[in-house]
């Protein structure tokens, strides 16, 4: 595995990644559609802008329902001692702690994000927690991740995969990442599964989430962005479907709190 510490060269990791991408081709920004090499750097933006204050808005937006969702990750997980894993687009680290915290001094943790603000703040995190011989940082792309084949025991993504210009190249990358018998575990917003519960989560969203963030980030351009981005995201048959085709097998989701998040694993054989 190459070396991966942090690193600085966050431009030159973007632009690689859009290399495949320089047509008049287009993806979603939220609701707005953006040239594929354009993406990359809107959503750094996003994230760059509210870095400092994502922990407080997570716990905020969710009521502290995002801990749970991720203790069930963890579970759904079935990590052991002395495993290697990777965290891909770990944000400020709070999942990334909690594996190294599974897999115990022996194993290993590598945690991930192509956001330079958003992994200061997670080293900072790992730093804090006494963790930093167990997990080690780096700057990259989901889409072209920089490791060796048939690496790690078990990849995770929480809440990140929404943001990935094409995703279909994140989890080919994450596949050839994997040893034979590794597992992915994606945690990410998706479909209520009811209608009432579907025009409640609309309310929500589009009518109180933008205004915190505004009050609490000072970004409400940032939050009304995530609120579109959940909404363009593969609903939970979609995302299975994308995860099949791209190699993984006895694949299943779980959906949580009435398919708002949904977890997905799938395993590579």
């Amino acid at each position: 595995m190459k070396n991966s510490r942090i690193i600085q060269p966050f431009k030159f990791l973007a632009e690689k990644s859009m290399t495949h991408d320089k047509k008049d081709h287009s993806t979603h920004f939220g609701y707005r559609n953006v040239p594929f090499a354009e993406k990359a750097n809107l959503v750094a933006d996003v994230f760059r802008s509210v870095a400092k204050k994502y922990d407080v808005m997570n716990d905020v937006m969710s009521l502290g329902m995002h801990r749970l969702w991720k203790r069930f990750a963890l579970a759904k997980a079935e990590l052991r001692a002395g495993q290697t894993v990777l965290d891909v687009a770990s944000g400020t680290g709070d999942l990334a702690i909690a594996i190294a915290k599974k897999v115990g001094r022996n194993g290993k943790v590598v945690m991930t994000d192509i956001n330079e603000a958003m992994l200061a703040v997670g080293r900072e995190r790992v730093e804090n927690a006494g963790l930093i011989g167990n997990i080690e940082c780096m700057l990259a792309d989901a889409e072209q991740l920089p490791f060796e084949n048939n690496y790690f025991d078990c990849v995770t993504i929480a809440f990140g995969l929404r943001n990935v210009t094409n995703k279909n190249n994140a989890l080919q990358s994450i596949y050839q990442t994997l040893k034979p018998g590794g597992k992915l575990i994606v945690l990410e917003f998706s479909r209520p599964q009811t209608e009432i519960l579907n025009k409640a989560y609309d309310f929500y969203s589009f009518n109180i989430i933008p205004k915190m963030g505004e009050l609490i980030a000072n970004d409400r351009d940032s939050y009304q962005y995530l609120v579109e981005s959940i909404r363009m995201h593969p609903d939970q048959e979609t995302l299975k479907s994308m995860m099949m085709e791209c190699g993984f097998e006895d694949v299943e989701y779980f959906n949580l709190n009435g398919g708002i998040v949904a977890l997905h694993r799938g395993y590579k054989y």
